[in-house]
Order: C-alpha cells, then structure tokens, then sequence
C-alpha cells in the first residue's frame, strides 16, 4: 500500500512543478484525505504522467539510447528485441536512480503518508533530490543554451533553476552523454567491417555479404569482452 501511494505521489510531482498555480488547490490535501471519488480520479490520472516523468526525469533516456546504439553497432536488427532493451534500461535505471528516490521517499513521500505535509509540501520537497541529481548530470553549456532560447538569465542557484528549463536541458545532456556512449561503442565494430569488407575484396568474393563474415566476428569479440558488463559499468560510473 505504501508503495503504491508511493508511486502515485511521484507521479503527482511533476504536476507540482510544472503547474504550480492549478495545483495549489491541493495543497492542504493529506494521506487520509484521499478517500473522496474526486481524488482517487486524480491520482489515478497521475499514473498516466509516471511513464514520462522516467524518460524526462531519471536517466532511462541515456540507457536506452546506449543499449539501441549497442544492438545497431553489432549488426543485429531485433536481436535483443526491444522489450529486452527496454526492461534492461528500466532496471539500470532504477539502480542507478535508487539513492535519489530514496532521499525523495524520506523528503517527500514519508512525511504525507504520516499526514504531516499537504500533497503541495511532500512535492516540494521531494522535488529537490531529483533537481540536485538532474543538476549534477546537466551540462553548464546546455543549460546555458535553454536559458538563451529563452531569454532568461541563468540563476547562480540551483533553487533558483526553473524545472520547464532544467528538465529539457537535462535531457539533452543524457542525449549527448548516450551518442558520445554509443560513438566509441560503435569504433571497434566499424573496424572489423571494414577489414573483413577489404580482405573480400581483395579476394575477389564481390557477392559475399561482408556482414555475412564479420557479424560472428563482432558477436565473439563482444562476449570475449563481456561487453553487456562493460556497457553497464559505463552507464553507472558515469553518473559518478
């Protein structure tokens, strides 16, 4: 059950934070409030924002983006498909994301569930771990940029960081993390198609797929490697 309110309360966070002025309303709502048919609506709505808020807001999107990077460099279209990927990124993810949401639990979520903040308290105040973590992964330079499209100057603060500018300048840091991620993932692989490509050629073997040749060559090379280690100690020493 905790859980559960846990999770509808993450999802009400963002509704917190991007919609101050329409959710301040409930801001004197507490946990044995929820009862009414009006609020389970709500809540229930919340879930739906939930699948979002992982991809904008924890580091799902750079997972993801690095393991479909990994699946394109070895040469394999569905192989692992993407229900695999997806579920990997996920719990990555949470892994990764797990000392945030704790500190979001204990700031946030455990105080409402003992009834001691309103819903606008608990969002505040779980709101900050998160913002401190997408912070430490933003790049100054993209952060810079949004506040530049926006003519805005760019606070001193991290308190001072409006989430509408953080969170797509967030992103886009994950998203240059994850092609930088995949670039050098991809180096290896384009070597040995174009060895294998040259050695066919001067073999005269024209109508020989060179991806007929070099794909065993790339899949034994990345298990002699334990490439999946390897991409996954990447993906968390990264956020160090």
């Amino acid at each position: 059950m905790h859980r559960g309110v846990a999770l509808l309360l993450l999802g009400l966070l963002p509704l917190k934070v991007f919609a101050a002025d329409d959710f301040s309303e409930w801001g004197s709502l507490h946990i044995n409030q929820i009862q009414s048919p009006v609020s389970i609506v709500v809540l229930l709505t919340a879930l739906s924002f939930v699948p979002f808020m992982v991809i904008a807001l924890t580091t799902f999107t750079r997972n993801i983006v690095v393991l479909s990077l990994t699946r394109q460099a070895l040469g394999l279209q569905q192989t692992p498909p993407n229900i695999v990927l997806i579920v990997l990124s996920m719990f990555l993810t949470l892994f990764a994301m797990a000392p945030t949401l704790e500190k979001t639990y204990d700031m946030g979520v455990r105080p409402f569930l003992a009834s001691k903040v309103g819903l606008e308290g608990a969002a505040q105040q779980g709101w900050v771990p998160i913002r401190d973590f997408m912070v430490r992964q933003t790049h100054e330079s993209d952060l810079r940029l949004i506040y530049e499209l926006a003519k805005a100057p760019l606070p001193s603060s991290p308190n001072g960081l409006s989430p509408v500018k953080l969170v797509p300048a967030f992103m886009l840091s994950e998203l240059k993390v994850a092609f930088q991620i995949g670039f050098m993932i991809f180096l290896p692989f384009l070597i040995i198609d174009l060895v294998v490509a040259s050695i066919l050629m001067s073999l005269g073997m024209i109508m020989v797929p060179p991806i007929t040749i070099s794909l065993p060559l790339k899949i034994m090379l990345f298990l002699l490697i334990d490439g999946w280690g390897l991409i996954a100690q990447t993906l968390m020493r990264g956020l160090g």
